[in-house]
């Protein structure tokens, strides 16, 4: 029977490496996220920002006082010491040259013993000041002769530098500090040196004293200094942050207030405690709330009444122009038998009929749309068959004018959750707009979908917009050319009325036009009703748009209309549009 081989075993070190790998990442992953939270609070919070510098730069001076200070206590213990020990070292001098004075030779026989009963009298004199004192004497000059004497008895070579021994040799009382161990613990000392002077040259008298008792009393120092250093930060800390907080709460009950009064809470005020700067901020903000709250509602009053007098007038002057109708159709049926200037004047009179009429609708659905009353019956609706419609009622006007319609439309079905009769009022304004400022050439309708949107663009080839004028096209009553003659005779509403078809969609009427180049409107539609766009099927600059140079358009560009709600909408468009041919829609 075969036998198959297996696959070797993973290396342990493979594995612990990939551990290791992951706990670093881990680790990586959770000191970002605690950065990235550290720096989201200090962007937006005031207070953190304002105790967090108080902490710093209280900490930074306090540290430094403290370290000047501790210094300075060491300094002080330390010229003490060398006071004292240059004392003893003066009174010590005295006595051991009185002793080896009776000395004229350095051989003679008493003079070791004479040395050593001095150095251990100057050692043991006064235990309380003494204690841990080393008194050596030596004889640089006659080390032959003379041992040197040490009590106690320890090694203090390595404590008594070259430098030192020459000093004190050439007849000077100098000093130095060094560490070292004599009897014990490893110990800082001050070594000072002396010359005593003999009848037969000159010996020399160092005293060892331990520094331990004065570090000891500067470490205390210093720690209560840092102790007392880090109690008056954190009193800083708290003290600022109190402070602050008194400041910056009634900032934020402010920023709150603003808030709900941008939100329409018109009756939100802050209370106005005390007579300071802040009790002033309240009283003006409310004060400022106050006659805001007039304005609006004053304004709100006139709109009402503006919107009231609208549908108002509407409605009265449909009563007196059913009559007239009813009697200008009669005239416009029996025109055939009237001269040719009363038959002309029936015609005109049929003719400003329609358009009074169309403009009393227009204004109807303006006041629907001001008073919050317009309705959207969505349901799910195939748009080709309302293009065509569009297009078929506006053949007649093409034909007159001499603009060819032409359609560029998916094969299949674009269903979408619409207002089949807003839609295609919309449809029908840009298409008319179209034609009539067409030139004579062609009129290009296209229709586009995707997974979330479905969008129509109508692009016309006349004079363009003029630089400005696209920030007017949807205003009511605006017309590019008031000095053109009109085929269609509408009511300057139509635009206006779009964008609010569009918006009651929760989708976007936006317009791009250039001098020269036409123009282009695009609407843009949920395909599902409810549903929030984000971008469009089709784009708002045409292709066959040019740069000022007249190459060929390139880059990226901005598509600027309006939005939802009266939002201006800025969104990133597929391709570049040059700045000198973007047009900006607002509401």
């Amino acid at each position: 029977m075969a036998s198959s081989a297996l696959p070797p075993p993973e290396p342990a070190t493979t594995r612990r490496s990939g551990a290791g790998g992951e706990l670093w990442r881990g680790l990586v992953g959770r000191a970002a996220r605690v950065v990235a939270g550290a720096h989201r609070t200090w962007r937006r919070s005031l207070h953190v920002r304002v105790v967090t510098i108080t902490l710093v730069a209280s900490s930074l001076l306090v540290g430094g006082f403290a370290y000047l200070i501790a210094d300075k206590i060491t300094n002080i213990l330390l010229e003490n010491a060398m006071t004292d020990v240059r004392q003893r070292l003066d009174s010590g001098a005295d006595y051991a040259a009185k002793q080896v004075y009776l000395y004229g030779q350095p051989q003679e026989a008493q003079l070791q013993e004479t040395i050593e009963g001095t150095v251990n009298y100057l050692a043991g004199g006064d235990p309380q000041q003494t204690s841990g004192v080393v008194v050596s004497i030596t004889a640089d000059g006659y080390p032959d002769v003379i041992q040197t004497r040490t009590a106690p008895a320890v090694n203090v070579q390595p404590l008594i530098s070259k430098e030192l021994r020459a000093a004190v040799a050439d007849g000077n009382v100098a000093s130095q500090i060094g560490t070292g161990v004599l009897t014990g613990d490893r110990t800082k000392y001050l070594v000072y040196g002396s010359p005593v002077p003999t009848r037969f040259g000159q010996i020399e008298l160092y005293y060892l004293v331990p520094l331990a008792r004065q570090d000891a009393t500067a470490a205390d120092a210093r720690a209560t200094v840092v102790a007392t250093g880090a109690a008056l930060v954190v009193l800083l800390g708290l003290l600022a942050a109190l402070v602050t907080r008194l400041v910056v709460n009634p900032v934020r009950v402010a920023a709150r207030t603003a808030q709900r009064l941008s939100a329409g809470l018109l009756d939100q005020r802050m209370v106005v405690n005390g007579e300071d700067d802040l009790a002033l901020l309240a009283a003006s903000f409310n004060q400022m709330a106050t006659n805001l709250q007039r304005q609006i509602l004053r304004l709100e009053e006139m709109s009402r009444l503006q919107r009231r007098f609208t549908s108002d007038v509407s409605h009265e002057l449909r009563t007196p122009l059913t009559t007239v109708r009813m009697a200008a159709d009669l005239i416009f049926a029996e025109r055939d038998e009237f001269d040719p200037a009363v038959a002309r004047s029936a015609e005109l009179l049929q003719a400003e009929l329609d358009r009074f009429e169309e403009l009393l609708t227009d204004l109807l659905e303006i006041s629907r749309f001001d008073a919050g009353f317009a309705m959207l019956d969505a349901e799910p609706t195939d748009l080709v068959p309302i293009v065509h419609r569009v297009v078929e009622r506006l053949a007649g006007l093409a034909e007159r004018v001499g603009v060819p319609i032409e359609l560029e439309l998916p094969e299949t079905e674009v269903i979408a959750e619409v207002d089949p009769r807003r839609v295609e009022r919309v449809l029908r304004n840009l298409v008319g707009n179209a034609v009539e400022h067409g030139e004579g050439r062609p009129v290009l309708i296209r229709l586009g979908l995707d997974e979330t949107a479905v969008a129509i663009t109508v692009r016309d080839h006349g004079v363009g917009l003029k630089p400005g004028e696209e920030k007017l096209v949807f205003n009511r009553f605006w017309r590019a050319d008031p000095s053109r003659a009109r085929q269609t005779g509408g009511t300057g509403l139509g635009l206006s009325i779009s964008l609010e078809d569009a918006r009651l969609h929760g989708g976007w009427l936006e317009a791009w036009g250039a001098p020269g180049q036409g123009a282009q409107f695009r609407l843009t539609l949920p395909a599902r009703a409810g549903d929030r766009l984000t971008t469009s099927p089709l784009r708002l600059v045409p292709e066959d748009a040019r740069l000022p140079f007249g190459g060929p358009r390139g880059g990226s560009q901005l598509a600027i209309g309006p939005g939802t709600d009266g939002a201006l909408a800025i969104r990133p468009a597929p391709v570049g549009d040059p700045e000198t041919t973007r047009a900006e829609v607002r509401s």
